[in-house]
């Protein structure tokens, strides 16, 4: 289902189709560094997260993380979305790109159209985002986007800490 088009981008709701698409973003060294490392390595693996993750936030949320193609190829080349995450009180914008298709606008273009969509249709006022202290990338996007820095928070005790950005719009 798709959800928006920008300009040059289409966002859509992702399916167990995009597994091969999954499996190599969330094993990008950029993914590893800076989100993680999901164990993911075999396509019934990328499967699973797309249930367990976008697709069982579309259907408890009404949103969640979607595919982001080009409108020109219908290539996929990241993601980005809405996250609910029982850790933080305020819906968490993320995004993630393949490296070949970084520094080409197409994250801020994604991120912009979400955030309009959140708060046009979703009635979002608030909207956080986190990233690893050392993803300047993201952070320098987050700021052009309207985010401004508010604290350090971790997931859990054991997790590393994160940076808390927040845009009310």
């Amino acid at each position: 289902m798709n959800i928006l088009e920008t300009e040059r981008l289409l966002l859509r709701q992702f399916t167990t189709d995009d597994a091969p698409f999954i499996q190599e973003l969330v094993n990008d060294p950029s993914w590893l560094r800076f989100i993680g490392d999901r164990g993911i390595r075999t396509l019934e693996q990328a499967q699973a997260y797309i249930l367990q993750g976008p697709v069982a936030s579309y259907d408890q949320h009404g949103f969640g993380l979607y595919r982001v193609s080009r409108k020109a190829d219908s290539e996929p080349i990241g993601m980005c979305g809405l996250l609910k995450r029982a850790t933080l009180d305020d819906v968490d914008l993320g995004f993630a790109f393949l490296p070949q298709y970084c520094g080409q606008g197409y994250a801020r273009e994604a991120a912009t159209g979400t955030l309009a969509h959140a708060r046009s249709r979703l009635g979002l006022s608030r909207i956080v985002a986190v990233t690893n202290p050392g993803n300047i990338r993201s952070i320098l996007l987050l700021e052009q986007l309207g985010f401004r820095f508010e604290r350090m928070v971790r997931f859990t005790p054991t997790d590393a800490e994160l940076k808390l950005f927040a845009s009310s719009g």
